[in-house]
């Protein structure tokens, strides 16, 4: 991992892995120790696919957050953001304006020091420190009151993180929706069960929420679209994440290898 000044913050476990930096080695960053390494390597072992699926969900997040700017909105709150890796939100935000706004929000505190490393000179996004259930201390942190008007259309995403939220999903971005006005936008992408749950899968999950602490949930395609409840689910509605708006290399990859169990979609706040 790089060195970062005041080095890495107090209270970080070397010794157990994390959600964040293992999808960080699976996208092929650094920012990650040995032991996040090694459970990747389990899990590509027994999903050879895994890093692919990490990458098409990386993907579709730039896609999204393209169509986002395309409808106007000029601000975002990226729930479960993790570790910033080329192409993190607010990079792809700046490109076509450079005065949106983004904050990112984790609860690794690894991902959160290293964000706040990265974006030191980065006015327009900051890093909140906060579990994505925590919704009143999301909102009211000072990062959020500085840079999120959300008397104006908002996005809010929950790309990746809500497969580690066993309970009541909904209800979280049930509150974000209730703060945010017309013309906001959710996106999410949330893991299902893969086609092929092998018994080295099942042990590899197994061993992943027990290493990790963290809850991983897989749901269906239903459940992902109850997720939208109070949002208009804009076309094509839930798809594989690789089939929501796909680019070329999406469908090459989808052509030979299947769809990544992965729901993606994303829903227009209305006038209700």
């Amino acid at each position: 991992m790089p060195d970062a000044p005041g080095d890495l913050p107090s209270g970080v476990d070397r010794e157990r892995p994390s959600a964040a930096r293992v999808y960080d080695v699976l996208l092929g960053g650094s920012a990650n120790f040995e032991v996040d390494r090694v459970l990747a390597d389990r899990m590509v072992a027994a999903e050879p696919q895994a890093a692919r699926y990490a990458r098409a969900n990386r993907r579709f997040l730039r896609r999204a957050v393209l169509e986002l700017l395309n409808q106007g909105i000029d601000q975002c709150v990226d729930l479960g953001s993790g570790l910033p890796t080329v192409g993190n939100v607010h990079e792809i935000v700046h490109a076509a304006n450079p005065d949106g706004r983004v904050v990112y929000v984790d609860v690794d505190p690894v991902a959160v020091g290293y964000s706040r490393y990265l974006l030191a000179d980065v006015d327009e996004a900051a890093v909140v420190q906060a579990d994505v259930r925590d919704v009143k201390t999301i909102l009211e942190a000072p990062e959020t009151r500085r840079l999120i008007d959300f008397s104006r259309p908002v996005g809010v995403l929950a790309v990746a993180v809500l497969h580690f939220v066993d309970d009541d999903p909904a209800g979280i971005l049930d509150r974000f929706r209730k703060v945010t006005v017309p013309g906001s936008y959710l996106v999410v992408s949330h893991l299902t069960t893969p086609a092929q749950m092998t018994r080295e899968t099942v042990g590899v999950v197994q061993r992943y929420r027990q290493s990790t602490g963290s809850p991983l949930t897989f749901r269906s395609r239903g459940q992902v679209a109850d997720l939208f409840a109070g949002w208009e689910l804009l076309p094509p509605g839930v798809m594989p994440v690789d089939q929501w708006s796909p680019e070329p290399e999406d469908l090459e990859e989808s052509a030979d290898l299947g769809p990544v169990p992965i729901w993606a979609g994303v829903g227009l706040r209305g006038s209700v």
